[in-house]
């Protein structure tokens, strides 16, 4: 029910906002921003938000951080009343930018609680029905939004849709308040050893930082989602500006092609237990990121609705293996006794490639033209697959 109830929030506030922005005459630069600033505050918050998480009951710090950051979608509705275009523009970067602050604990502590409340055997299983719900639940959100915005006045349409979102916010985080970690003393032992771990032997920055991690073999998993994540997200604030200004879909359209790669996201992800019995965590990460290398390059080919259509039936697919596994991936990666200190350098990993391919994008564009650089940003995601494939596999598994 929370990755449920999630779908709503993503299928609406979360789906239009770069939409909204496009339309309100955000430049390049302005849409990087808003993904781009919570990136900001998690590279300062990261290490110290797994050193607090290490030290609170995991459901209540889960709860209340997503309680806070999911409070920003309401900010958002008045806006259009308060400001200009211009206005609303910055006005949503800094309550983006507010929101980042207590996004940062969810993003570390949700990781931490999955794993702490999901057996190991079932969570190829868990993650593929989380993903089937979430593609529901879009999709069907995604053309109930883009059908009102089409008949609803701008921005009154975009009003309700933020409104629909933080409505999908509010009882996504009821239902984070019932999860709890397995009654089970390896439950009991994971918190317990990672506070220890936490503060153990020495103490000072050195210690806080947990920079030993860097020289374990975890280093290597890092360093190829590092050329994972920077090549996703260097493309992801170009494909909004390439659907308003070069392709001209309307929202009905876009809510179309949104819904299309969420239902192929859910067949695909009814077939995940089977292909990860076959060939395991890490090749499908390491294949699905390499097929994500499609979805820029078929659209910078893209010139109507139809071949949108196309381009999202393929990604959502692809994005049903890579969505459904890495997390797994990851967490057989990481000690089960040190979870939050390990997921908290992932985190920062993660969020300086969301800041660095958030500006770096839009950049690109400037520079070698919109089709240009979709071109380059798939070709790069391609390679970041291959790095996984090829490097990712050698360390050890922890199950």
């Amino acid at each position: 029910m929370d990755i449920a109830w999630f779908g709503i929030l993503n299928g609406s506030a979360i789906n239009f906002l770069n939409i909204y922005a496009a339309r309100l005459g955000a430049s390049g630069f302005q849409i990087g921003l808003l993904g781009a600033v919570p990136a900001l505050v998690s590279l300062f918050l990261s290490i110290p938000t797994g050193v607090w998480l290490t030290r609170r009951p995991i459901t209540k710090a889960v709860f209340w951080t997503a309680a806070l950051s999911r409070l920003g979608y309401l900010l958002w509705i008045p806006l259009p009343w308060l400001f200009k275009a211009q206005g609303q523009i910055w006005a949503l970067i800094v309550i983006t930018l507010l929101m980042g602050i207590p996004l940062c604990g969810l993003n570390v502590g949700f990781t931490t609680l999955f794993a702490m409340a999901v057996p190991t055997e079932w969570r190829s299983s868990v993650a593929g029905i989380r993903n089937a719900m979430l593609s529901i639940t879009f999709m069907l959100t995604s053309l109930g939004v883009g059908y009102l915005l089409d008949h609803l006045p701008f921005p009154i349409g975009y009003q309700i849709v933020f409104g629909i979102g933080f409505l999908g916010g509010l009882m996504s985080t009821a239902n984070l308040f019932f999860i709890r970690p397995i009654p089970s003393s390896e439950a009991v032992d994971q918190t317990g050893s990672a506070k220890k771990t936490a503060g153990q032997d020495k103490t000072g920055w050195r210690s806080t930082l947990r920079l030993d991690i860097w020289r374990s073999p975890y280093a290597k998993i890092l360093l190829v989602f590092m050329g994972f994540h920077l090549t996703q997200y260097l493309a992801l604030p170009l494909f909004p500006l390439f659907t308003v200004n070069s392709m001209h879909l309307n929202d009905a359209e876009i809510g179309i092609g949104t819904a299309i790669f969420y239902l192929t996201m859910l067949i695909g992800s009814t077939q995940l237990k089977a292909i990860e019995r076959w060939i395991g965590h890490q090749k499908i990460t390491g294949w699905g990121v390499t097929g994500m290398a499609l979805y820029p390059i078929m659209m910078a080919f893209s010139h109507n609705a139809f071949h949108y259509y196309l381009l999202s039936a393929v990604g959502g697919f692809v994005w049903a293996m890579v969505g459904g596994a890495y997390a797994n991936y990851l967490l057989e990666c990481i000690p089960p006794a040190d979870r939050p200190s390990h997921l908290a350098w992932y985190n920062l990993v993660l969020n300086a490639c969301v800041l660095v391919g958030s500006l770096a994008g839009p950049l690109l564009s400037s520079l070698a033209g919109l089709r240009s650089a979709l071109l380059i940003a798939g070709i790069l995601r391609g390679l970041a697959g291959i790095a996984i494939l090829e490097w990712g596999g050698s360390i050890q598994k922890f199950g």
